[in-house]
C-alpha cells in the first residue's frame, strides 16, 4: 500500500509535508531538486496554547495528577493508536516501569485495566489523553515512544528526550533520526526483530538511567532536545519557515486558479 502511494507522487501538482525544513533540510533540498512541482515544509499544525504550565485543566484528572509530580520526573509512555507490541512485550514494559521506581504516565487504550494491575501505584495508566498537553507539562521529563511521526514531531516541539521503541513502517526510520541524526534519544530495542523481547530487567535499568537528571549522557540528550525545541518553535512562529511555506503554497494555488 505504501509503495502504491509513493508511485502517485510523480503525478502531484504540489507536495505538502508535515515536517520542518530546519529538521530535514537535506531531504527537502533533494526533493525540490528531483520534482518539477513545488515542495513545501508545512511544519506542525498544533493547537494555539502556551507551552509549559497548563492553566486550563477542563476537569482532566490526569493533568491534576501531573501537577502534583516534581519537575521533569515523569516518563510519558505511548505506543501509538494503530499497532502495538505483543501482549508479552507490554507485560515486560509494565513490570519494568514498575520496578524502575520512576514515575510514569502511560496511555494504553483498551489495555488500561490489565496494565494498572501490573504497574502498581507509582504511575498513572489511562486510555486517552491530550498528548500535546501532557508532553508540554513541566513534570514530564521524557518520552517512551513507538516513534510515529506525529508523536515524534510533538515530542521534538516540546523539547523532550526519547526512548525509542519503533514497531513498523516509518517508525524505524524515525527512531534512527532521533538516536543517530538528531541525538535526542536512546533505543530501547537494539534488535529490530518483531519477536525479540526486551526484558523487564533491561527496561527497568534503562528507564532509571534515562530519567536520572544527573546522568551525563542524559544531560547531553536533554541539551540537544532543548536546542531542537527552540528550532521547531521558531519555525512555526509568525514569520518562521513554516508560515513562509504555507503562504507560498496559498499564493501558488491562487495564481493557478486565476490562470485557469
Amino acid at each position: 500500500m505504501i509503495l502504491e502511494v509513493f508511485s502517485w507522487v510523480n503525478k502531484a501538482q504540489y507536495l505538502l509535508l508535515t515536517s520542518i525544513y530546519e529538521l530535514e533540510s537535506k531531504v527537502f533540498d533533494v526533493l525540490k531538486a528531483k520534482f518539477s512541482f513545488p515542495v513545501y515544509a508545512m511544519g506542525q499544525i498544533v493547537p494555539n496554547f502556551d507551552f509549559g504550565e497548563n492553566t486550563n485543566h477542563n476537569d482532566n484528572n490526569y493533568l491534576h495528577w501531573l501537577d502534583c509530580q516534581p519537575r521533569s520526573s515523569v516518563l510519558y509512555v505511548s505506543m501509538g493508536s494503530f499497532l502495538s507490541v505483543s501482549i508479552a512485550q507490554m507485560d515486560e514494559i509494565a513490570v519494568g516501569l514498575r520496578d524502575s521506581g520512576v514515575r510514569f504516565f502511560w496511555v494504553a487504550r483498551d489495555e488500561t485495566n490489565r496494565l494498572k494491575e501490573l504497574c502498581g501505584h507509582i504511575g498513572l495508566v489511562v486510555p486517552w489523553c491530550n498528548q500535546l498537553r501532557v508532553l508540554s507539562h513541566s513534570s514530564v521529563g521524557g518520552f517512551l515512544s513507538h516513534c510515529g511521526w506525529s508523536s515524534t514531531r510533538e515530542g521534538m516541539l516540546c523539547g523532550l528526550p526519547f526512548l525509542t521503541f519503533p514497531i513498523v513502517f516509518d517508525q524505524i526510520l524515525n527512531s534512527k533520526l532521533i538516536v543517530e541524526d538528531w541525538k535526542t534519544g536512546w533505543r530501547v530495542k537494539q534488535d529490530m526483530g518483531m519477536d525479540n523481547l526486551v526484558t523487564r530487567v533491561e527496561i527497568s535499568r534503562l528507564v532509571q538511567k534515562f530519567m536520572n537528571l544527573e546522568n551525563d549522557e542524559g544531560k547531553e540528550i536533554r541539551t540537544r532536545a532543548s536546542e531542537f525545541q527552540r528550532m521547531c518553535q521558531h519555525a512555526i512562529a509568525k514569520g518562521g519557515s513554516s508560515e513562509t511555506s504555507i503562504n507560498a503554497f496559498i499564493q501558488d494555488l491562487s495564481h493557478c486558479m486565476v490562470i485557469e
